[in-house]
């Protein structure tokens, strides 16, 4: 697959590039990366060079991963990273911290979402987080997936050992609209705002 951008109202999705090397490596270094994502951890920018240089246009030429940055339309600073797994299509997001709290998240994963369903025959979606990850749910459960449970995620923690994790899914024909179910909110924690780095 040849890599494509997407537009919403306030975001482009584009290519990570060099230049957005160092705040990668940056916004990896935060504690909370450690908790809730599957990023190298401590991260180093070399992590960040491979995943730009490597990582992402690998998985675009074999079709295996879709991986976009997230800006602000017509600005090219980094907030974020978002992207899909094509085999069981499974949503990856996280955004710096300073760019939490202002819906960023759901915007881009509409339109990641609108573009799975546009250009492949998958019949849904999928989502996961560490258990206690509020803030990942909060985008899942604004941008209209179903909550499935609190159980083993599809994927592995660094090392190996499984991941006890909250999951969901949005079906090809399902409407947008927030679906009830989901666990209490309960504390923030710690404003995460992500689900599964795309980075194995």
């Amino acid at each position: 697959m040849s890599p494509f951008a997407l537009e919403t109202a306030r975001l482009t999705l584009d290519q990570p590039r060099d230049a957005d090397v160092d705040a990668i490596a940056r916004y990896c270094t935060d504690p909370v990366f450690e908790r809730f994502m599957l990023t190298p951890w401590p991260y180093r920018r070399e992590d960040a060079v491979g995943f730009v240089d490597g990582y992402v246009p690998d998985g675009w030429a074999d079709d295996s991963e879709w991986t976009w940055a997230i800006r602000e339309r017509g600005a090219a600073p980094l907030l974020g990273v978002i992207g899909v797994r094509m085999r069981g299509g499974m949503v990856g997001y996280w955004l710096g911290a300073e760019f939490r709290g202002r819906g960023i998240l759901p915007e881009a994963l509409s339109a990641v979402i609108d573009a799975v369903f546009a250009r492949t025959d998958l019949d849904r979606v999928r989502w996961e987080c560490t258990l206690g990850n509020v803030a990942s749910m909060r985008v899942a459960a604004k941008t209209g997936f179903r909550f499935t449970g609190a159980q083993t995620g599809l994927l592995p923690n660094r090392d190996g050992s499984p991941i006890l994790a909250w999951t969901g899914e949005l079906l090809r024909a399902d409407d947008r609209s927030e679906k009830p179910g989901w666990p209490p909110a309960g504390e923030p924690t710690n404003g995460i705002l992500a689900a599964r780095h795309p980075r194995r």
